[in-house]
């Protein structure tokens, strides 16, 4: 969610709907000096592949409505910002911690499933899908994220 608080300061600043690269890297590295240019460059990175954020020829645009995004007084990011999710790891903690099972029988659990049910054809965020299933542990608000990861690869 920083990530989004961070992109939409640039924008809620400047009151407007788009802006250039460099307008927003002077205003998170100078302006704020929440990070330096590389960090920002990167956030900006992120953003583009996370689908927050659109080209439009030299212009980048917020892909979300940058008016309903709450700006806390004084934020600053933190550098967890930087920090990409891994969904299958994610989903992984929450059996762990719903189910109450150590992390390392969930693992073996799954790699059992992999191997016996399926053969070795079965990729362990589907595997790690149908524990959480099993278990009765949400996962659906992850599946995005994890077919995103499956076809990263």
């Amino acid at each position: 969610m920083s990530l989004t608080i961070a992109l939409a300061a640039p924008f809620r600043h400047a009151r407007k709907e788009r802006l250039k690269k460099n307008e927003i890297i002077y205003y998170l590295a100078f302006d704020r000096h929440w990070m330096n240019i590389e960090q920002a460059n990167s956030l900006i990175s992120r953003a583009a592949e996370e689908g927050l954020i659109e080209y439009e020829g030299d212009m980048i645009k917020p892909a979300f409505d940058v008016s309903q995004v709450e700006i806390p007084i004084g934020f600053k990011p933190s550098s967890a910002i930087f920090e990409r999710s891994d969904p299958y790891q994610d989903l992984l903690g929450r059996i762990v911690s719903e189910s109450g099972h150590p992390a390392q029988a969930v693992v073996s659990e799954m790699n059992s499933l992999i191997q016996k049910e399926f053969d070795g054809n079965l990729r362990p965020e589907a595997a790690i899908v149908i524990l959480a299933k099993k278990y009765s542990v949400g996962f659906e608000d992850m599946l995005p994220a994890l077919r995103d990861q499956i076809q990263k690869r």
